[in-house]
């Protein structure tokens, strides 16, 4: 329910000029990281997360946000005029867009692509406004052993998050899990595998680890391989290459395309471990059964995927933020600042940070207007961008990482953890162990202990609190039916054959 009171004060909050420029800051970085094929918007949110601890809390979660937008966006721009995507979401985008581009039209390319990703990130913040609040007046009637199942839930889509073996992501979750529990029981008030280590008894904090686990394994491998970027070879001719704004009777032509893909996208994005990818392929498909000529060089095979991609990043802060359950690798980022800077995404936000909240409504406004007015102002940058050797760029990263470890509690024992916990997922990256999942069980580890004990108390002892309440219940057999989802699929699929 929208609230005048609330948007009004979330108005005076976002409309700072601290909060202006890092919306900008943020949007840039997203553009350039994603531009630049190997590099993706993680690795910018996960460098600037440390460098937003100094910031208030709507800054600070204003220029993540920026990022999550411009890098949703910005991957479109090697989309289409080198072929290759500069993020994983933009992927679909590479089929008619850089058809297009060779067919002499990059312009018109990159200029649907951005006024369809600005579309499709308006329309799920819409969404997002008038869906949220709802989800979260519900949820405010959650106790702990509902809390604790909703909880479990968000755990068991690791099974959606993994990249190939089941059984390889439920491992890196419990190894996320067995780390969040490191440090000073919060009942006992007793230490937890510190092995005697002093600096351990406050336990090991979020950042260090997700500098570790996203930015080193790319450090590690971009150096290992020692082969710098030649940058692109027809530099001259896209060089000339200029976005032109879609004219009206383009926007008109493609409206109800980008809004249907622009849902589609906030849908997919709220499911947990679906994500950009899924989304833009499965809006690219629409477009293809509206337009047999998507694959040749179509426009519509443009704005669809760049729509739906876009829509996924209100879909995500939906979960985020009503229930503090990430999304995906992006969401899980934003959710660490959100609990670096003491916020708990969930029900309880909305009612005691009603002001907040609206102010991150608007400042995603903002952020989507800024990407449109960058992206079109700024794309000569972006081009030269991506003729800048990648070895350099991840020796200003590595420089990077260490000083953010090391910034926010000013001890190097972070450094020594992001190193270590970044060697480790760099093995885990390359025995087909996915680290997301690592990362997910890091978060949500501390609120499914604390919920289950709590829980406990209130029933002394007696696990059938779980399932007498229906709401815990449901969530408890969702959970189940993920979890079990990968094995139980082949059994089913058999079934049929032999009844057919």
């Amino acid at each position: 329910m929208f609230d005048l009171d609330l948007f009004v004060q979330g108005l005076s909050i976002a409309m700072t000029l601290q909060n202006l420029v890092f919306m900008a800051i943020g949007s840039l970085l997203g553009i350039i990281f994603s531009a630049i094929p190997g590099l993706t918007f993680s690795t910018a949110l996960i460098l600037l997360l440390p460098l937003t601890f100094g910031l208030q809390p709507v800054a600070a979660i204003s220029v993540l946000l920026g990022v999550f937008a411009g890098g949703m966006t910005g991957g479109s721009i090697s989309a289409t005029l080198l072929g290759i995507p500069g993020n994983p979401s933009a992927a679909a985008t590479v089929i008619d867009g850089y058809m297009l581009t060779k067919k002499g039209q990059g312009g018109k390319a990159l200029g649907m692509s951005i006024y369809s990703s600005v579309f499709g990130g308006i329309v799920s913040l819409l969404v997002l406004i008038a869906v949220a609040p709802l989800i979260a007046k519900v949820a405010l009637k959650f106790g702990p052993a509902e809390l604790f199942a909703l909880v479990l839930f968000g755990l068991s889509t690791i099974v959606g998050l993994t990249e190939g073996s089941v059984i390889k992501g439920l491992i890196a979750g419990m190894i996320g899990l067995l780390i969040s529990t490191v440090g000073m029981d919060p009942v006992m008030g007793l230490p937890r595998y510190t092995f005697g280590y002093a600096p351990l008894m406050s336990g090991i904090g979020i950042m260090p680890v997700m500098i570790g686990a996203f930015a080193l394994p790319e450090i590690i491998n971009t150096f290992l391989s020692a082969k710098k970027n030649k940058g692109i070879n027809n530099k001259k001719e896209i060089m000339k290459v200029k976005a032109s704004f879609p004219t009206l009777k383009e926007q008109k032509e493609t409206f109800w395309l980008n809004m249907k893909s622009s849902l589609l996208g906030t849908l997919v994005g709220a499911v947990p471990g679906a994500g950009g990818p899924i989304a833009a392929f499965l809006a690219y498909n629409m477009a293809k059964r509206n337009n047999p000529k998507c694959g040749t060089g179509e426009i519509d095979g443009v704005a669809a995927p760049e729509a739906s991609n876009n829509g996924v990043t209100g879909g995500a802060m939906i979960t985020l933020l009503t229930l503090g359950i990430p999304a995906d690798s992006a969401a899980a980022i934003i959710l660490g600042g959100f609990l670096i800077h003491g916020i708990v995404p969930g029900p309880l936000l909305f009612k005691d940070n009603g002001p907040m909240v609206y102010a991150i409504f608007i400042s995603m406004l903002i952020i989507n207007l800024m990407v449109l007015v960058l992206q079109f102002g700024g794309m000569k940058l972006f081009i030269k961008v991506l003729d800048v050797p990648k070895l350099n760029l991840m020796t200003f990263i590595l420089a990077v990482t260490i000083v953010g470890s090391f910034a926010m509690n000013l001890s190097f024992t972070d450094v020594l953890i992001m190193f270590v916990i970044g060697v480790i997922s760099w093995f885990m990256k390359r025995y087909g162990f996915a680290v997301i999942p690592l990362i997910l069980g890091l978060v949500l580890g501390g609120s499914i202990e604390d919920n289950f004990r709590k829980a406990m108390v209130l029933s002394d002892g007696s696990l059938s609190i779980f399932v007498s309440s229906p709401v815990s219940l449901v969530f408890i057999l969702l959970a189940l039916l993920v979890l079990l989802g990968p094995t139980l699929k082949p059994m089913v699929t058999r079934v049929f054959k032999a009844n057919a």
